[in-house]
Protein backbone atom coordinates (compact mmCIF):
# COMPACT_ATOMS: atom_id res chain seq x y z
CA UNK A 1 0.00 0.00 0.00
CA UNK A 2 1.34 3.05 -0.86
CA UNK A 3 1.97 6.15 1.64
CA UNK A 4 -0.57 8.82 0.17
CA UNK A 5 -0.20 10.68 3.32
CA UNK A 6 3.51 11.91 2.50
CA UNK A 7 4.12 10.28 -0.76
CA UNK A 8 0.79 12.10 -2.37
CA UNK A 9 -0.78 15.19 -2.81
CA UNK A 10 2.06 18.53 -1.80
CA UNK A 11 1.39 22.05 -1.00
CA UNK A 12 4.37 24.47 -1.87
CA UNK A 13 3.14 28.11 -0.36
CA UNK A 14 4.01 31.09 -2.35
CA UNK A 15 6.52 32.04 0.18
CA UNK A 16 8.50 29.44 0.40
CA UNK A 17 9.97 29.10 -3.26
CA UNK A 18 13.28 28.05 -4.14
CA UNK A 19 15.34 30.73 -5.72
CA UNK A 20 18.52 28.65 -5.98
CA UNK A 21 17.87 27.47 -9.17
CA UNK A 22 18.92 28.09 -12.40
CA UNK A 23 19.09 31.55 -13.35
CA UNK A 24 19.34 33.86 -16.79
CA UNK A 25 20.69 37.71 -16.29
CA UNK A 26 17.62 40.22 -16.09
CA UNK A 27 15.22 38.05 -14.43
CA UNK A 28 14.76 36.06 -11.07
CA UNK A 29 13.11 32.53 -11.30
CA UNK A 30 11.96 31.07 -8.25
CA UNK A 31 10.91 27.10 -8.25
CA UNK A 32 7.99 25.38 -6.64
CA UNK A 33 7.95 21.69 -8.37
CA UNK A 34 11.27 20.08 -9.16
CA UNK A 35 13.23 17.04 -8.47
CA UNK A 36 14.91 17.91 -5.48
CA UNK A 37 11.62 19.88 -4.09
CA UNK A 38 8.46 17.05 -4.63
CA UNK A 39 10.16 14.17 -6.88
CA UNK A 40 9.05 15.57 -9.72
CA UNK A 41 10.65 13.19 -12.95
CA UNK A 42 8.64 14.97 -15.83
CA UNK A 43 8.02 18.69 -15.09
CA UNK A 44 9.54 22.00 -13.44
CA UNK A 45 7.69 24.69 -12.17
CA UNK A 46 7.96 28.04 -11.06
CA UNK A 47 7.99 31.29 -11.27
CA UNK A 48 9.69 34.42 -12.88
CA UNK A 49 9.38 38.26 -12.69
CA UNK A 50 11.32 40.69 -14.74
CA UNK A 51 11.91 43.94 -13.41
CA UNK A 52 10.64 47.48 -15.71
CA UNK A 53 12.24 47.83 -18.55
CA UNK A 54 14.47 44.61 -18.35
CA UNK A 55 15.30 41.88 -20.43
CA UNK A 56 16.86 38.77 -20.44
CA UNK A 57 19.85 37.41 -21.73
CA UNK A 58 19.67 34.93 -24.60
CA UNK A 59 19.29 31.53 -23.17
CA UNK A 60 17.26 27.85 -24.48
CA UNK A 61 16.16 25.26 -22.19
CA UNK A 62 17.77 22.18 -24.00
CA UNK A 63 15.15 19.52 -24.59
CA UNK A 64 12.43 20.96 -22.70
CA UNK A 65 9.36 22.24 -23.78
CA UNK A 66 8.50 25.75 -21.69
CA UNK A 67 5.23 27.20 -21.26
CA UNK A 68 5.10 30.45 -20.00
CA UNK A 69 1.67 32.01 -18.13
CA UNK A 70 1.52 35.69 -18.04
CA UNK A 71 0.11 36.69 -14.80
CA UNK A 72 0.60 40.52 -14.99
CA UNK A 73 2.75 43.17 -17.05
CA UNK A 74 3.59 42.85 -20.92
CA UNK A 75 5.87 40.13 -22.48
CA UNK A 76 7.87 40.79 -25.47
CA UNK A 77 9.34 37.56 -26.85
CA UNK A 78 12.32 37.66 -28.96
CA UNK A 79 13.67 34.23 -30.39
CA UNK A 80 15.70 32.63 -33.62
CA UNK A 81 19.11 32.20 -34.25
CA UNK A 82 19.53 36.21 -33.46
CA UNK A 83 16.36 36.97 -32.14
CA UNK A 84 14.89 38.11 -35.08
CA UNK A 85 11.34 37.30 -34.55
CA UNK A 86 8.94 39.09 -31.48
CA UNK A 87 5.44 38.78 -30.54
CA UNK A 88 4.00 39.74 -27.54
CA UNK A 89 1.55 38.42 -24.64
CA UNK A 90 -0.45 39.85 -21.91
CA UNK A 91 -2.27 38.79 -18.58
CA UNK A 92 -4.18 35.71 -19.39
CA UNK A 93 -1.79 34.88 -22.31
CA UNK A 94 0.33 31.27 -22.37
CA UNK A 95 3.27 31.33 -24.49
CA UNK A 96 5.03 27.92 -25.99
CA UNK A 97 9.01 27.66 -26.01
CA UNK A 98 10.08 24.33 -28.12
CA UNK A 99 13.13 22.51 -27.34
CA UNK A 100 16.33 24.10 -28.20
CA UNK A 101 14.51 27.57 -29.07
CA UNK A 102 16.71 30.64 -28.18
CA UNK A 103 14.77 33.11 -27.06
CA UNK A 104 14.89 36.44 -25.07
CA UNK A 105 12.19 37.73 -22.31
CA UNK A 106 11.73 41.44 -22.63
CA UNK A 107 9.38 43.35 -19.92
CA UNK A 108 7.61 45.64 -22.18
CA UNK A 109 6.53 47.90 -19.61
CA UNK A 110 9.07 50.69 -18.15
CA UNK A 111 6.82 50.88 -14.64
CA UNK A 112 5.36 47.38 -13.72
CA UNK A 113 7.19 44.37 -13.67
CA UNK A 114 6.21 41.71 -15.56
CA UNK A 115 5.43 38.42 -13.49
CA UNK A 116 4.64 35.21 -15.15
CA UNK A 117 4.09 31.07 -13.83
CA UNK A 118 7.10 28.69 -15.67
CA UNK A 119 6.89 25.12 -16.67
CA UNK A 120 8.85 23.14 -18.47
CA UNK A 121 8.73 19.41 -19.03
CA UNK A 122 11.57 18.02 -17.11
CA UNK A 123 12.08 18.03 -13.39
CA UNK A 124 15.34 19.81 -13.78
CA UNK A 125 16.06 23.49 -14.31
CA UNK A 126 17.93 23.34 -17.66
CA UNK A 127 19.43 26.70 -18.83
CA UNK A 128 21.82 27.36 -21.31
CA UNK A 129 23.05 30.97 -21.75
CA UNK A 130 24.04 32.18 -25.21
CA UNK A 131 25.67 34.99 -26.29
CA UNK A 132 24.10 36.11 -29.43
CA UNK A 133 24.70 39.51 -31.52
CA UNK A 134 20.54 40.19 -31.57
CA UNK A 135 19.19 41.70 -35.17
CA UNK A 136 18.35 45.43 -34.83
CA UNK A 137 14.95 45.62 -36.13
CA UNK A 138 13.22 42.13 -35.07
CA UNK A 139 10.23 40.58 -37.47
CA UNK A 140 7.07 41.12 -35.88
CA UNK A 141 4.87 38.00 -35.58
CA UNK A 142 1.30 37.28 -34.84
CA UNK A 143 0.17 34.23 -33.28
CA UNK A 144 -2.32 32.67 -36.34
CA UNK A 145 -4.04 29.54 -36.14
CA UNK A 146 -6.98 27.72 -37.17
CA UNK A 147 -9.07 29.72 -34.05
CA UNK A 148 -7.02 32.68 -33.95
CA UNK A 149 -6.64 35.47 -37.53
CA UNK A 150 -4.14 38.08 -38.12
CA UNK A 151 -4.98 41.11 -36.09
Amino acid sequence: MSDWRNAGVRVIRGDQLDTDTAQTPGMNRAAAIDAARVGAAKLWAGTVVIHPDAKTGAHHHGELESVIYVLRGRARMRWGERLEFVAEAGPGDFVFVPPFVPHQEINASTDEPLECVLVRSGGAAVVVNLDIEPVEKPDTVHWVDPIHRHP
